[in-house]
């Protein structure tokens, strides 16, 4: 009863000083009309030429830490990506491997040769593609990150990444340590760089690329990956491609590691072998001189 009384008491008392006191000066009365408008939701996107202390094949918001590219890091982003037509429709960002991220590889590979100075396979370095994450792309995200970094071996069947510092923008426009020149294999079998002028028996050449398929199929066959890889030296080398190349260079090749497979890389990394004697000089150019048949 107390608090009845109250209630209304108070609320008379309101009206009362309302309708004694009308409308303030300088308002109008509506307590709505003058409040801001909420910001319209924008969505999470990364920024080419950010680098990353993170590498991941799907770009979280979570994980984004960017960093200063002249500090360590292991991936830089060079390239910012739209997903479109049917693949945009989808509910979920395409996997890993996938035909769709294939295409979306296509297009970093070839911005990743821009971005670089020259193609990035002929030198330790690596590309990927990394979509939105699926709560991202739930949100409406449609973006891949296109991220480029420095692989730390260059061996057969070897991948992850290397901390670096420094930007790896025309990085292969003039002579780099990351770039593939002439080898020599240590006691383990291992590929290590050597000077063109001191004594090697291999020396890069260039790539091929593999058709599509599964990893399995395209490496099980390597009487026609080194037949692919002879073709490569002979141009490298400025020979006849015809039935005596096979005597004028042996061949080792590079295929890319099942990882790189699945990112969308299709490059042989094909070298040239003597074969077991060992050159003070580079083939390249040098036609038949260089490589006679033996």
């Amino acid at each position: 009863m107390r608090r009845w009384l109250g209630v209304t008491f108070s609320a008379a008392l309101v009206a009362g000083v309302l309708s004694g006191c009308g409308t303030p000066a300088g308002t109008d009365g509506d307590l709505t009309d003058d409040w801001r408008p909420v910001a319209e939701a924008r969505q999470f996107v990364p920024q080419a030429g950010e680098c990353h202390v993170i590498a991941e094949a799907t770009a979280y918001l979570t994980s984004h830490q960017p960093v200063d590219c002249a500090k360590p890091h292991l991936v830089e982003t060079f390239h910012i990506g739209t997903f479109t037509g049917e693949i945009a429709a989808r509910p979920i960002p395409p996997r890993v491997g996938s035909a769709a991220m294939r295409v979306a590889f296509a297009d970093c590979d070839a911005r990743a040769k821009t971005f670089v100075g020259g193609e990035w396979r002929g030198a330790r370095l690596s590309v990927q593609v990394a979509p939105a994450s699926p709560p991202g792309w739930s949100g409406g995200s449609r973006w891949y990150r296109c991220d480029l970094f420095e692989v730390p071996a260059m061996n057969d069947g070897y991948d992850g990444t290397a901390n670096r510092s420094g930007s790896l923008r025309g990085v292969l426009k003039v002579p780099n340590p990351l770039a593939y020149g002439c080898g020599e294999e240590d006691d383990w079998g291992r590929m290590r760089a050597v000077a063109c002028s001191k004594p090697h028996r291999f020396e890069y050449a260039g790539i091929w690329t593999a058709p599509d398929g599964r990893y399995d199929d395209a490496t099980k066959d390597e009487d026609a990956i080194h037949a692919k890889c002879r073709t490569v030296i002979a141009r490298y080398a400025k020979v006849p491609v015809d039935g005596m190349l096979r005597y004028r260079t042996g061949t080792s090749y590079r295929f890319p590691s099942e990882e790189a497979w699945a990112r969308g890389d299709r490059g042989v990394r094909c070298w040239f072998w003597s074969g077991g004697r060992k050159l003070t000089r580079s083939i390249a150019g040098g036609g038949t001189r260089a490589l006679p048949v033996n």
